[in-house]
């Protein structure tokens, strides 16, 4: 579906033009053409091809989605392929945008994802000395707006994981400990995935041999680029700090098995030395020591409790029980 399809000319706003006007607006100089898709329909990418003379193999991307985040370059046009991510019910949801930036156009299709970029257009419209750089001043602009949505979402993981370690030495904890480190550690390899991928090959676009359409907007992606190092770093801090809050609560649970088992062999070492004597004094034999004795019954129930009363002061002495 198409969202926008604007002329501008020298940081200005021209004109919002249908698309079978595309090639007449690019014939005209110092103007390019900014088209979002949301959605498109291969009909529509395929309109968009012939416009703006696409490779087929970028054009074959951005119609089938799942792509790994990446920049491309086929011939002047830069291809640039991002995750769109937002959280939906404690899951990080995973959509995508694929951007085209030519020397004249940018033709951003996004996939998959509620997110919208009217704010970006809006940003860009405002600030016409920067959007005199062109197409690469709105490429810049997207890929900015898809990586700060990501600080959120790092925040959020980051919240939710002090509150698991609040509650990591709570007894009776330990499961639900668990799940939720196993759902975070989830969530941060999504952002992950988003993140990495796109600083590795972000260093195209500024520094050393960068395409003629972003030359002039290097500073904007180094700029882009400290942000995905920054998130990159935290999500390396989170994954380490979840792994570590795994191994202490495997740790706790260990430990809370080993009391339970001490508990068990102490109470068990208590009716032993009770069923040892009461079975010594049950045997059927017609010659034993006291068997007739008047008190010898409550002498053997004294011994008895005697000593599991010893054995319990012992072993509460020890901290078993």
């Amino acid at each position: 579906m198409l969202v926008n399809c604007v002329a501008y000319q020298q940081g200005q706003k021209l004109a919002d033009i249908a698309i079978a006007d595309i090639s007449d607006w690019l014939a005209k100089p110092d103007c390019f053409i900014w088209v979002a898709l949301r959605d498109a329909s291969p009909a529509e990418l395929a309109q968009m091809q012939e416009e703006f003379d696409l490779h087929p193999l970028a054009v074959e991307d951005a119609s089938r989605g799942h792509q790994r985040p990446k920049i491309e370059e086929y011939g002047d046009i830069v291809f640039v392929v991002m995750h769109l991510l937002e959280m939906q019910q404690d899951a990080v949801h995973v959509g995508e945008v694929a951007v085209f930036v030519g020397l004249n156009f940018v033709l951003s299709v996004r996939n998959g994802s509620q997110q919208n970029f009217l704010g970006v257009r809006e940003r860009c419209e405002r600030e016409p000395e920067l959007l005199k750089q062109g197409a690469a001043f709105v490429a810049y602009a997207l890929m900015d707006v898809v990586v700060d949505r990501y600080f959120p979402l790092v925040e959020a993981i980051e919240a939710d994981l002090e509150e698991v370690e609040d509650q990591i030495f709570e007894r009776g904890s330990a499961r639900w400990n668990i799940e939720r480190l196993y759902a975070l550690k989830h969530r941060s390899s999504t952002v992950r995935h988003a993140v990495v991928p796109l600083l590795e090959v972000l260093g195209k676009l500024h520094g050393g041999r960068v395409p003629a359409v972003c030359q002039a907007s290097q500073a904007y992606f180094r700029d882009v680029h400290d942000h995905l190092a920054r998130i990159n770093s935290a999500i390396d801090a989170v994954r380490d700090t979840i792994a570590t809050a795994i191994q202490v609560n495997l740790s706790l649970v260990t430990i809370e098995e080993s009391e339970v088992t001490k508990r068990l062999a102490a109470w068990a070492a208590i009716f032993a030395v009770s069923t040892a004597l009461a079975g010594i004094w049950g045997m059927n034999f017609e010659v034993m020591p006291e068997l007739k004795w008047t008190y010898g019954y409550p002498m053997a129930l004294g011994i008895i409790g005697s000593t599991a009363a010893f054995l319990y002061w012992r072993f509460r002495k020890r901290g078993w029980l």
